[in-house]
């Protein structure tokens, strides 16, 4: 189910080869590159001509597949279950009754955090993430806003984060109010249930670098919760290289009746929401409206979680989110942060923000028997091949450039070197400018520069990681430097 720029294609034999690398650059740090040509059949689309090989995805290992196959409808479908039965999850509901309203949720789930926390050896570490919202948009008086945190602490590289999310707040028709049932099985209990699937099956297995999965309050009011989680990790100094919201994954089932059961959409922007003036100049220049952070972090998701150990295709959609709507991954993406949604491929309207009614003999409302579990376990598969595989590769290559400071139809690229104990080097990949995708790899060794017979001013390059088991990073887009 992977995309044909992805797949096995054939070429065509190479026209240029690898150039030495810099006279000025060691032996250690620079690479010399030799391209064997490859004779290929005749084909319709045999992709560009020129230097490595086509791109593949990245097949999911043994250790991964047991991962994925642990997921269970049956618990998730447990949890949207619960979550519904707590009559509202309204951020301005009873925060101290048992039984009903947003605190009772919130108790409910940093329970079961708790939980999963106690399997993981001292890894996972859970809390209650707390502030005071004054008055504001959708906040009629000064009202606790909680999220429920679990942080999956990374063995060898702690301080690189990924991120995770479902919020578990709801709503009704009025988004002020607090008393009407508002069971939110689909928007967005079934965000949650894959945030806390994830966390229990991970707790459990040691990761590279750390994973925080957080049921967040507030998303409905404006995205409050969010916000306070991303300041904090801001705050604390944390590298964060994805951030996945989970919102409204719980149905494949369109208003129409049309089922598409096996599709998830994935919602990345292109022009970075915190770009600066200076960085839109550049890009202006040279290119890369295309390849944002967040885009790479979409096409890694294809590459890891698009197959049949998940189930699923991976439809990614070139906006930031939904038409005039977001959800909570805004929130990362203001901080300069790598983020995407995560949604199902078609919305019934008459189950989301809705008052629960019978109108004209059809039912509205966010009830549970409106979502589809099956489905919700293999989105959960779609996040966790996405995490898994971020959290166990190398991180994305830092500093990456284009060397401009000669002209010169060659390509010169910089990186930094990572500090992963595991790290084997790095491929450049490159692709035609009008490609979606990443087209052909050249593995170039443990390297911080190459230099590559084939015109920056034609394609598009990019670097990324690779370790000893074979896990690549996301890709880095290079910039124009010295």
């Amino acid at each position: 189910m992977g995309s044909d720029d992805t797949g096995e294609r054939p070429t065509r034999p190479t026209r240029r080869t690898f150039l030495s690398a810099s006279a000025a650059v060691t032996a250690a740090t620079a690479a010399t590159v030799a391209v064997p040509s490859l004779a290929a059949p005749a084909a319709a689309d045999p992709g560009p001509a020129g230097p490595g090989r086509p791109a593949h995805p990245q097949r999911p290992d043994r250790e991964l597949r047991d991962l994925l196959r642990q997921v269970d409808p049956r618990r998730i479908e447990a949890i949207v279950r619960r979550l519904a039965a707590f009559g509202t999850r309204h951020t301005l509901s009873s925060q101290d009754d048992p039984e009903r309203g947003i605190g009772a949720a919130r108790d409910w789930i940093h329970a079961r955090m708790q939980e999963y926390a106690a399997t993981s050896g001292g890894r996972m570490t859970v809390e209650l993430q707390s502030y005071v919202q004054q008055p504001a948009s959708r906040i009629p008086t000064a009202t606790r806003i909680t999220n429920v945190v679990a942080t999956l602490r990374g063995e060898t590289s702690p301080n690189r984060t990924y991120v995770v999310t479902g919020h578990y707040d709801s709503r009704v028709t009025d988004v002020m109010d607090a008393v009407s049932d508002a069971p939110g099985a689909d928007d967005d209990a079934s965000g949650v249930a894959v945030v806390l699937e994830l966390a229990r099956l991970l707790a459990t297995r040691p990761t590279a670098a750390t994973i925080v999965f957080a049921a967040v309050a507030a998303e409905e009011q404006g995205l409050y919760g969010s916000a306070y989680l991303a300041a904090q990790l801001k705050a604390a100094g944390a590298d964060v290289q994805g951030m996945f919201s989970d919102d409204i994954v719980g149905s494949s089932t369109a208003d129409d009746g049309a089922r598409d059961p096996y599709t998830v959409r994935l919602f990345a922007e292109g022009v970075p929401t915190a770009e600066t003036p200076a960085e839109a100049t550049t890009r202006q220049s040279v290119g890369g409206e295309n390849d944002s952070p967040s885009r790479q972090l979409a096409r890694f998701v294809r590459d890891v979680a698009d197959n049949d150990a998940t189930g699923m295709r991976v439809r990614v959609i070139y906006r930031r989110d939904r038409y005039l709507r977001g959800s909570d991954h805004i929130s990362f993406l203001r901080e300069g942060w790598p983020a995407a949604r995560f949604t199902e491929p078609n919305e019934d309207f008459a189950h989301q923000h809705q008052d629960v009614r019978v109108q004209d003999g059809k039912q509205f409302g966010d009830l549970p028997e409106f979502c589809d579990f099956a489905y919700i376990a293999r989105v959960a598969r779609v996040n966790g091949a996405a995490l898994w595989s971020l959290a166990q590769a190398p991180g994305t290559p830092k500093g990456a450039i284009i060397v401009t400071t000669d002209l010169t139809n060659n390509t010169t690229l910089r990186w930094q070197r990572g500090d992963e104990p595991d790290l084997a080097g790095y491929e450049v990949v490159w692709r035609e400018t009008t490609a979606a995708e990443w087209q052909r790899v050249i593995g170039v060794g443990d390297v911080t520069e190459v230099s590559i017979d084939l015109s920056k001013d034609n394609v598009f390059f990019g670097i990324r990681a690779i370790n000893r088991a074979g896990l690549r990073s996301p890709v880095a887009f290079p910039r124009p430097g010295a």
